[in-house]
């Protein structure tokens, strides 16, 4: 097995082949995907080499000593915390090769085709359907909430393929590009003044069966590796400590003891320790993902990601007083990422409301967490053996 030392000399010996001030951005990248060390965990060939996930740490350290460039993951995020796990999981040989590269190197942004108006929270609802025409599959519907559609080459894109059967059953899993003719991608204005995310219209799209994902009807079991490292990416991603939401406030706290009250201290020191206790069960869950898939613990996470925002961004907007009113700047553009930290308490405050929504409702979170982590009786369900074609709609 791969170790610590064999990582380090590797990443020297891609560094001494390929030095950082004298190669290219996209170059280096490539370089190092295929030196194994993009996620060293892959298997060999695809960007790794087969060894524990927590060793990937010691390349990046390495990496960033010597000023190499990384792949911006904040920008390609649903491709690495969504597609690829998903990919690697249930993806042909040469679908592998085909998209982990560049999906990896940034080359090509991935987005999400999951929701739609009327298959939010009950997303086994959906109504996209593809209909299989030899050898090619014809898609028509809506998606919409797709953070990225608009800078996206690809998607991942459920749809249903046969409604005669319940629900969960008639799905099938493809990877959709946004370029074919008939994928029409709309700006959604949101409460911040952009448009990070958008709808969109699918009429007509031919998708070769070759980029179909798993088996045909099998769709909902491929979704759920998607949905559980969503969460985990979502609410589990790696942070320092006071990184995250809690650090602007924190500062502020520090730098401007005119605005402290004892109230707002107390609170303050609250959301501290509940970051704090986050952040490092956070740290834990991805060491236990070194064993394999993440499972529905990942809900949870993000049910902590998404309330400790919206409670730390409102106490931020009332600790800076009127100040907190302000608003740095309404104008209507399409972001390439979101950044809680690089803007203002309004804006953050603003962004936060949508963390209860994305990547699963809290609601719906919290039902998975109670039967699928605790073990609870499930909810009475009375569509789940009745055909798609026959449900109330």
């Amino acid at each position: 097995m791969t170790g610590a030392e064999e990582l380090r000399s590797r990443t020297r010996e891609l560094l001494a082949a390929h030095p950082p001030a004298e190669t290219g951005r996209l170059d280096f990248l490539r370089a190092r995907f295929d030196a194994g060390l993009a996620w060293v965990h892959y298997p060999e060939g695809l960007g790794g080499l087969g060894a524990p996930r927590a060793l990937q740490a010691v390349v990046d350290a390495e990496l960033e000593a010597a000023g190499a460039p990384d792949n911006d993951p904040r920008r390609i995020g649903i491709g690495l915390g969504m597609a690829a796990p998903t990919i690697l999981k249930y993806g042909t040989e040469e679908q592998k090769r085909r998209f982990l590269r560049p999906l990896w190197t940034g080359e090509e942004v991935w987005c999400q085709l999951f929701s739609e108006p009327g298959a939010g929270s009950d997303l086994a609802a959906l109504a996209t359907r593809a209909v299989r025409d030899g050898d090619t599959w014809v898609v028509n519907g809506q998606k919409v909430w797709t953070s990225s559609a608009h800078l996206a080459r690809w998607a991942i894109l459920i749809a249903r393929t046969d409604p005669d059967v319940p629900k969960h059953q008639g799905i099938t899993y493809f990877l959709c590009d946004m370029t074919d003719p008939g994928v029409e991608v709309r700006p959604l204005r949101q409460i911040t003044g952009e448009a990070e995310f958008n709808e969109v219209f699918l009429t007509g799209v031919a998708i070769p069966d070759s980029r179909r994902l798993g088996e045909v009807g099998d769709g909902w079991r491929v979704a759920q590796t998607t949905l559980n490292n969503e969460r985990v990416a979502i609410g589990g991603m790696r942070l320092p400590r006071e990184g995250g939401m809690i650090g602007p406030v924190s500062r502020t706290w520090r730098e401007r003891p005119d605005l402290r009250t004892h109230d707002l201290h107390q609170r303050l020191l609250k959301l501290w320790v509940e970051s704090e206790v986050a952040r490092l069960t956070a740290e834990r869950l991805r060491q236990q993902l070194a064993a394999g898939q993440p499972g529905p613990e990942g809900a949870g996470m993000k049910l902590a990601f998404a309330r400790l925002n919206q409670e730390i961004s409102g106490l931020e907007v009332e600790l800076r007083g009127e100040e907190g009113l302000l608003y740095d700047d309404w104008t209507m553009r399409r972001p390439e990422l979101v950044d809680f930290t690089g803007r203002d308490a309004g804006y953050r405050y603003l962004r936060s409301k949508g963390n209860s929504i994305e990547g699963g409702t809290s609601e719906v979170l919290l039902n998975i967490v109670a039967e699928r982590v605790l073990g609870l009786p499930a909810e009475p369900r009375t569509d789940k053996d009745v055909a798609w074609k026959d449900l109330a709609r």
